[in-house]
């Protein structure tokens, strides 16, 4: 594939579409043609980017069909580290590569579930609204019960990059690390200070309970009624992943119900929220509009890798990050050492 013949293009929305900036550098600099393309729907995914070589999307679904209707199509990039939006093995199936950027922003994720939690533990965002409404007294009534945060247990589900990064940085505070994740080496986990248990023993033990796993077919709904049930009436439940993770309606009833103490979301099953979701007026949810990943520093990183791998498959070489690795691609391309 010559590098004067290749096309690369950004899909996605306009209304949620960043200007394009140092990916479009990365590029540009390269000598490939850069397509900036506003589509949503399958037909007008289909349509547009029928002549693009590398696609990268952020939201954008690229679904079977979209695949299937593609035939120029090497590879989608998606911009950051999850690709649930991706039908991955219709991209297989076609022969396309799916590629992420695993290393995205792990520090930040983190930080924000530590922010989550200690809001949710601390009361946090109740004091100051009922301080700057209805007064010094007023913001004291809440202070009991108040829970401690050293010598609690958090737990982590999914002990990923970042469900660990996220335990090393709980240490700080005192906090006790269980974990699950059947993928998850305990001795990468224990490295972190996190004891392996099974779902049931974490949910149950947890004080704080902090989600990471990647969505998948496995992992939609994992945390759902049931396992909601185990919970203490204490716990705090914080998800700075992904909002499929947890069945919303039966977290919206424990939490209206009181059987667990709070929630700090960062994430939910529809994205952007309904403003008339139920979470959103609760007094004991802290919601976040999904920005946990976002910083300036970790932005621009994200865009010039994203460049990077897409001028790796324009010029015929093999990304970096593979999430198909068993693909056999349309064209030939080097791998490098």
């Amino acid at each position: 594939m010559g590098k004067d013949k290749a096309i690369v293009a950004r899909v996605e929305r306009a209304a949620i579409a960043a200007p394009l900036s140092d990916e479009a550098e990365v590029i540009q600099k390269a000598g490939i043609e850069l397509r900036d393309i506003d589509a949503a729907t399958e037909d007008e995914i289909i349509a547009k980017a029928k002549d693009a070589d590398v696609v990268f999307i952020v939201r954008t679904a690229f679904t079977r069909r979209v695949f299937e209707n593609l035939p120029k199509l090497r590879a989608v990039i998606r911009c950051g580290v999850g690709y649930d939006n991706v039908d991955v093995d219709a991209a297989t199936d076609n022969q396309v590569l799916v590629v992420n950027i695993p290393d995205f922003c792990f520090e930040e994720v983190s930080n924000h579930a530590i922010v989550l939690l200690m809001a949710c533990a601390k009361k946090l965002m109740r004091m100051n609204h009922l301080l700057k409404t209805a007064g010094w007294n007023a913001g004291r009534q809440i202070l009991e019960p108040m829970g401690s945060i050293w010598g609690q247990s958090l737990g982590i589900v999914g002990c990923g990059n970042i469900g660990r990064m996220t335990a090393r940085k709980a240490k700080c505070f005192g906090l006790n690390m269980i974990g699950s994740d059947p993928y998850v080496d305990p001795n990468l986990a224990g490295e972190s200070g996190i004891t392996l248990k099974s779902l049931p023993e974490v949910m149950g033990e947890s004080d704080y309970l902090s989600l990471h796993p990647c969505l998948n077919q496995e992992t939609f709904h994992l945390i759902g009624e049931k396992e909601l049930a185990l919970m203490k009436p204490s716990a705090y439940l914080i998800n700075t992943s992904r909002g499929s993770v947890v069945d919303e309606p039966a977290l919206i009833r424990v939490l209206r119900d009181k059987k667990i103490a709070g929630a700090g979301l960062d994430v939910f099953e529809k994205d952007p929220i309904d403003p008339d979701n139920p979470l959103l007026s609760m007094d004991n949810v802290i919601v976040t509009p999904h920005s946990a990943s976002y910083c300036d520093a970790s932005f621009k990183r994200l865009r010039i890798s994203v460049g990077q791998e897409a001028v790796r498959v324009a010029q015929g070489r093999w990304p970096k990050n593979v999430v198909n690795k068993d693909v056999k691609p349309k064209v030939n391309l080097v791998k490098e050492g």
